[in-house]
């Protein structure tokens, strides 16, 4: 029973796709298959070109960035290993600015939005922990704002604070720095970052800031000298602008008179950066007294020893003495000559007024020459200059119009070296050097560039890529139209054609479109058709065992047609 059922489906769907209306069915589902295969071309012919939207993100911003676009219905795709997102080329402005409204991508560090999601009961060492991890994503930040700064990480140790002043330690901070690839640091790019920590940071000093790049230097060493002569960058800086700065000056000024690019300066600085003090304190050889300045001068005078009373009492013995009228010193008496009374006038002094001893003392002070000098010298001082000039030669045109180089004349190169010395500020006394050159340029030769052949080219490669495609599509679209859709539009629009009876000929004969057979009357004239058979099961069977009985050589064609899967 049951294969009996199984026959007896099998041939009613077989009569179904052999009557007209699964015929017609079938064309119908032909039709909607190509119809689709020639949408999902087209649609593959139009695919977007999809560019990068976020790359080098953590994975929470990354699954955070994807459900966005999820509930965006915007088309994503992954890129470099799931490391950058792709979205549609036109899209990608659009969308990123709706996921920056959302605060997407947030990076690694979490700044004070970390304070607003307190819980009610939080102890005081998770707020404390929570500011410092708040603190630490927005140095962060910040640091990452500086233009050669892909990355930044920030640890800050930050001690307890003690009311002891021998207990009190200062914070240190830790900076690893993840920089743009071909991109460094220069030092004051360094310093500046040092000194932003410094000033966020209560009681921070610039020397317990530690600065790390990716590949583990050391950039925050400021006793390192990178200099072979003990330079520091700053003081390499400054010598180099002062040189560039000389030299601009003289190409500036020589430039009018020989024209643009006939001239080139090279400036050599020697910069004194020692910063030297001195005192010196210096004595000059005594002047004579009478021209010297007296400083100050002391007299003392004192007599020992006193002579016996003398003279009448009374007023007038204790009068001064009369000033003598004559000299008190008298020039000796000849030899052998004695003045009258001479002997009893020496007797008389010596045996009434004896004479009395005086001692004076008297010190004079004079000023000494004394000379203190104290010389400060400034860093930076410009010890000595050399300077090395070279002038193309000049071009003259002659009688011909020929164009030629000829060297420059001895009062044209004495014109130049004047302007030169006023241009850099030469001075003999210092030990300035200049050397003036005249001599033809060699002509630069022009830089050959090979030409990037057509096909090579990246724009024409994208162009080509774009015409193949749609080219392509355009070709398959073509195919599935002339060679399966146009065909099955055909026969659903236009009725099948039949046979006509001849005479002569049989009467049955084979339906061309419907592949049945249609038994033609005997009486029916040449040009007619035959009825069209009835689409019922019972009727079509009825027309088959006529069909049997009349004619058994053609069924048994057909069943051997059957047989042998035609």
């Amino acid at each position: 029973m049951a294969a009996e059922g199984q026959l007896t489906a099998t041939t009613g769907f077989s009569n179904f796709t052999q009557s007209a209306m699964g015929r017609r069915f079938a064309l119908m589902l032909g039709v909607a298959a190509v119809v689709a295969v020639m949408a999902g071309v087209w649609m593959w012919s139009q695919k977007p070109d999809y560019r990068v939207l976020f790359s080098n993100f953590s994975d929470r911003d990354g699954g955070a960035i994807v459900a966005s676009l999820q509930q965006m219905n915007v088309p994503y795709k992954y890129a470099e290993g799931g490391g950058a997102i792709l979205v549609p080329a036109d899209q990608v402005h659009d969308i990123r600015l709706k996921l920056a409204s959302q605060g997407l991508p947030k990076g690694g560090n979490v700044g004070f939005e970390l304070m607003e999601n307190q819980k009610l009961g939080t102890s005081q060492f998770l707020e404390q922990v929570n500011f410092q991890r708040a603190l630490e994503g927005e140095l962060a930040q910040t640091i990452q704002a500086v233009s050669a700064v892909q990355a930044a990480r920030v640890h800050l140790a930050l001690p307890k604070a003690s009311v002891f002043v021998r207990d009190q330690q200062k914070p240190t901070a830790s900076v690893l720095l993840n920089l743009e690839p071909g991109r460094a640091l220069d030092p004051a790019q360094v310093s500046a970052i040092v000194h932003l920590l410094a000033s966020s940071v209560p009681e921070l000093t610039p020397s317990n800031v530690t600065i790390v790049d990716q590949n583990g230097n050391l950039l925050s060493d400021t006793s390192k000298k990178l200099a072979n002569n003990g330079l520091d960058p700053s003081q390499l800086k400054y010598v180099q602008e002062l040189q560039q700065d000389v030299a601009k000056r003289i190409e500036s000024i020589i430039t009018p008179i020989v024209g643009a690019n006939n001239v080139h300066a090279e400036v050599t600085a020697d910069v004194d950066f020692s910063h030297s003090e001195q005192a010196a304190e210096t004595y000059k050889p005594n002047t004579p007294p009478e021209a010297a300045a007296m400083r100050s001068q002391q007299t003392s005078e004192s007599m020992n020893g006193a002579g016996n009373a003398s003279g009448i009492p009374g007023a007038l013995s204790n009068q001064p003495p009369v000033p003598a009228t004559a000299p008190i010193t008298t020039p000796p008496p000849a030899t052998g000559t004695t003045p009258p009374g001479a002997n009893a006038a020496a007797n008389t002094a010596t045996t009434t007024t004896p004479p009395a001893v005086i001692h004076k003392d008297s010190t004079v002070n004079y000023e000494v020459d004394k000379t203190i000098r104290y010389v400060q010298q400034p860093m930076g001082g410009l010890k000595r200059l050399s300077v090395a000039v070279v002038v193309n030669y000049k071009q003259t045109t002659d009688k011909k119009g020929k164009t030629k180089d000829v060297p420059l004349t001895e009062a044209e190169k004495t014109q130049i070296s004047d302007l030169v010395k006023e241009a850099m500020g030469y001075s003999q006394a210092r030990g300035d050097t200049l050397n003036v050159v005249n001599s033809p340029f060699a002509a630069a030769k022009p830089e050959i560039i090979p030409e990037v052949p057509l096909w090579k080219q990246p724009d024409n490669i994208q162009l080509a890529k774009d015409i193949g495609r749609y080219l392509l599509a355009f070709i398959a679209l073509l195919y599935l139209y002339k060679k399966v859709l146009k065909p099955l539009l055909e026969k659903l629009t236009h009725p099948p054609h039949k046979h006509h009876h001849v005479e002569g000929e049989e009467d049955t004969d084979y339906d061309e479109d419907e592949g049945s057979e249609v038994h033609l009357s005997e009486e029916g004239k040449a040009g007619e058709h035959t009825p069209h058979p009835t689409t019922t099961y019972q009727k079509n069977l009825d027309m088959a065992k006529q069909v049997a009985k009349d004619n058994p050589k053609v069924v048994a064609n057909v069943v051997k047609a059957w047989v042998n899967n035609e």
